[in-house]
């Protein structure tokens, strides 16, 4: 088992799981106990790995094993995903390359693509994956789960939040007060722009928002790391907002 173990770079209690929920068996074990796999393990224990790196589950990989017990089947479906994940990886290199080459040179990305890789509802779900566990543990919410018919709209509302974001980031670097009409013109048109996309948010639901984000660690730590004093000034332009939609 050792010698396996070294060989696919798994650990020995990795094995022993496998052995133990049935999905990988040894070709004998010796009345010492020691387990030993032949080659038609070696060859279980790639396809098994080969899934393990496209993140399925030990459960859906048990099924889908035993539902195609045909080795080549099952390599060529592995080199189809793999081929997809990794032309996947690739468009999301490039979209990082290119937003960290927008910031260095100051000129805006094309909102179209900071998204460019975002292409289906499971994407979406890997991404909102941190912040869906963090809100459920805290505060008890139910996951976000993105659908297949959701992710157009999931795409232009984070393009959107992100220009807004960005701007306000940019007002705040550049000196622009926080109740000056700049501001509270970007407001308003984020506010309209989430209204339209089936939100109801009022100006005051805005404000508790911001405020909310001022006493969440996570949220805190998201506005702060794009730029130094971004959830204060957001909190206090969000309340500067309110007053005036009151007048």
């Amino acid at each position: 088992m050792k010698e396996v173990s070294e060989l696919a770079d798994v650990t020995i209690k990795t094995l022993h799981h496998y052995h133990k929920i049935g999905l990988l068996m040894p070709s004998e074990i010796s009345e010492a106990g020691y387990r030993f796999y032949g080659e038609k393990e070696l060859q279980r224990l790639q396809e098994i790995l080969f899934y393990r790196e496209l993140e399925f589950s030990l459960e859906q990989i048990k099924e889908i094993m035993n539902t195609n017990p045909d080795r080549r089947t099952i390599l060529e479906k592995q080199e189809a995903l793999l081929i997809s994940k990794s032309q996947r990886l690739h468009t999301l290199i490039d979209t990082i390359k290119l937003s960290i080459t927008s910031m260095k040179e100051g000129i805006p990305l094309e909102n179209k693509r900071l998204f460019a890789g975002f292409t289906n509802e499971q994407q979406w779900n890997e991404v909102l994956e941190e912040q869906s566990k963090y809100l459920e543990k805290t505060y008890g919410i139910e996951p976000l789960t993105v659908q297949e018919a959701d992710v157009q709209k999931m795409n232009e509302q984070a393009a959107e939040a992100m220009t807004f974001m960005s701007n306000m980031a940019d007002s705040l670097r550049t000196g622009v007060k926080h109740n000056d009409v700049k501001v509270t013109d970007l407001i308003k048109l984020h506010i309209d722009f989430l209204n339209g996309h089936g939100h109801e948010l009022s100006a005051l639901d805005f404000a508790a928002q911001t405020k909310f984000f001022l006493q969440d660690d996570f949220h805190l730590s998201m506005l702060e790391t794009q730029q130094t004093g971004l959830s204060y000034y957001l909190a206090a332009a969000a309340e500067a907002y309110q007053a005036q939609s009151k007048g």
